[in-house]
């Protein structure tokens, strides 16, 4: 058997930006808005970071953060202001700098998915919050995808399991708080009556079959105090290191970094 051909994920993440345009993928990106902003509406802090799929997909535009960062994972001659190129695994971020780290479909359109949520963990403070969205194998839409031969759109994606992200989160020290799967609209374009919505709301949707199309993760990082300990050197003759800025650029970008 001849070996697979490697995943172009540049691809794949500008055919799933597209789909957002679409009446379905519309639908989808208003209701992970309303879950983003449903589990954050009350969280503050200094910095928020959303990696994702493109800068053009915003979540939780209306939390309260004085510094709010993008990352998009394609470089392109109109990228705003607080939009950092880079890719999703290797951060361009110091460690402990944010306090919010937003994680929209990130592991399920990259090669390293367990990377990613170590970079989110790094750059992420302690006591921190972190949240993910990515597709839920366990729906229709996982059947969609499993039967389809389509990789274009969200069909494009990994679609992780929701127990092995929380396994990997609890590895790295975080605490889950919440996590629920959300969307049970069938993975169709042409819209669905209101009435036939809310049936399969009420079926699916009362947490005992996690059957959403997505699911959202809200975790917390903990980290255990230290004991202070006296150094063992005189800091008069500690020699100090050139070179303790901030280091990170995307792997396939040859243009600029920028962040505010």
């Amino acid at each position: 058997m001849a070996a697979s051909e490697p995943v172009d994920f540049s691809l794949r993440h500008d055919s799933f930006e597209r789909w957002y345009q679409t009446p379905l993928g519309r639908a989808l990106l208003a209701d992970q808005r309303a879950c983003v902003d449903h589990h954050l509406g009350n969280k503050t802090g200094a910095r928020q970071l959303q990696v994702g799929i493109s800068h053009r997909v915003p979540l939780a535009s209306g939390t309260d953060f004085s510094h709010k960062i993008v990352t998009t994972p394609n470089w392109g001659p109109a990228i705003p202001d607080g939009v950092a190129v880079c890719d999703a695994d290797e951060l361009p971020f110091p460690g402990d700098s944010m306090d919010l780290v937003i994680l929209h479909h990130t592991a399920d359109f990259s090669p390293h998915p367990h990377q990613v949520l170590r970079e989110a963990s790094r750059v992420l403070r302690g006591e921190g919050t972190i949240l993910l969205i990515g597709f839920n194998p366990v729906s229709v839409w996982g059947l969609r995808r499993l039967l389809s031969r389509s990789r274009t759109g969200p069909w494009g994606g990994r679609f992780l399991m929701k127990s092995r992200m929380e396994d990997w989160l609890r590895l790295l020290d975080f605490s889950v708080e919440c996590s629920r799967s959300c969307f049970y609209r069938l993975p169709l374009q042409k819209p669905v009556p209101e009435r036939r919505r809310s049936l399969l709301e009420r079926v699916c949707g009362n947490g005992i079959l996690p059957v959403g199309a997505y699911y959202c993760i809200v975790a917390r990082k903990r980290v255990c105090s230290r004991i202070p300990r006296r150094p063992v050197w005189n800091k008069q003759k500690a020699i100090t290191l050139p070179g303790s800025g901030t280091v990170g650029a995307s792997r396939g970008c040859v243009g600029r970094t920028r962040v505010n």
